[in-house]
């Protein structure tokens, strides 16, 4: 093997994955939690906040061994990933019909709630029982929103993660090359869930409460994860929808996808072409995406 294998958003020279293999046969004896953390303490891999990456880290390591490029002992238990495992608990939440113009809602609040356990289970409900994709546990880093009135009722949530690893048409836009995407991809963000319950018809309410996050989502992404974010991308399947939520929002639309899945190696498995839509979160994001 003398390619450059492209593999968590880092290139891996054969040598170096030699090394890493050489080094699972030394520790044949630890799990593969164990192998993962100390993989991080031997290559210095930190996240933004100092603490261990050891579940990108553990991700390398499976993917590795996938490829039978490295040889990891069995597993011994099921990951101790509690959010992977953990099982969604649904609340009640009042479907009565909420319409009017924005005026008359009063006044509007925007909670960050992945640290507020009582608006996180009516978040989780809203998205597991109304979104079209519904909704498991978040992992990786994220944010989650709810937009509520005053007497604390939902109107509107925004889930985001992790951005794509690759996409053109956003690629383009930035400029950048794959060693520049592979060192900025996590200054991005992806809004993978939009949601306006089906009961609340409340026209300008999708780019009123947008305008208040995107002020929101770069303090917050530092806060809680030691780094900020310059854009955000989002993918509207046009066989469901316009994508007019985010126009009047002033998203830009710069292109379509090429109609595969996430986990179409082999680029056979045809999906519905997504239109392509970014948020710029400041006028120099541009700029500070490329070195």
């Amino acid at each position: 093997m003398n390619e450059i294998v492209q593999l968590q958003g880092r290139s891996w020279s054969a040598r170096q994955i030699q090394e890493i293999g050489q080094w699972v046969r030394e520790n044949a004896a630890w799990s593969r939690y164990r192998l993962s953390r100390e993989f991080c303490a031997r290559w210095s891999w930190l996240r933004p906040n100092g603490q261990l990456a050891d579940m990108a880290a553990r991700s390398l390591l499976n993917k590795l061994h996938e490829r039978a490029l490295i040889e990891l002992p069995a597993c011994r238990r099921a990951s101790p990933n509690r959010m992977k495992h953990r099982r969604l608990e649904f609340v009640a939440v009042d479907s009565s019909p909420v319409a009017g113009d924005l005026g008359s809602l009063g006044p509007l609040y925007l909670h960050e709630v992945s640290r507020d356990p009582v608006r996180r289970a009516v978040f989780e409900t809203l998205l597991a029982t109304e979104h079209y994709l519904g909704y498991r546990s978040s992992v990786g880093e994220n944010l989650k929103y709810l937009l509520c009135t005053g007497q604390d009722r939902p109107v509107a949530a925004w889930l985001f993660g992790a951005a794509a690893w690759r996409c053109a048409p956003r690629d383009r836009w930035i400029g950048w090359t794959d060693a520049e995407r592979a060192a900025g991809l996590q200054r991005l963000a992806n809004n993978t869930r939009f949601l306006i319950p089906r009961w609340v018809r409340v026209p300008g309410l999708a780019s009123w409460g947008w305008s208040r996050v995107s002020r929101r989502l770069v303090e917050d992404w530092q806060s809680k994860y030691g780094h900020g974010i310059e854009l955000v991308e989002t993918f509207v399947d046009r066989s469901r929808f316009v994508g007019s939520a985010y126009a009047a929002s002033n998203w830009l639309e710069v292109g379509l996808t090429q109609g595969r899945s996430r986990g179409d190696r082999d680029r056979q498995i045809q999906v519905a072409k997504k239109a392509v839509f970014i948020y710029p979160l400041s006028r120099q994001a541009r700029r500070r995406l490329r070195p």
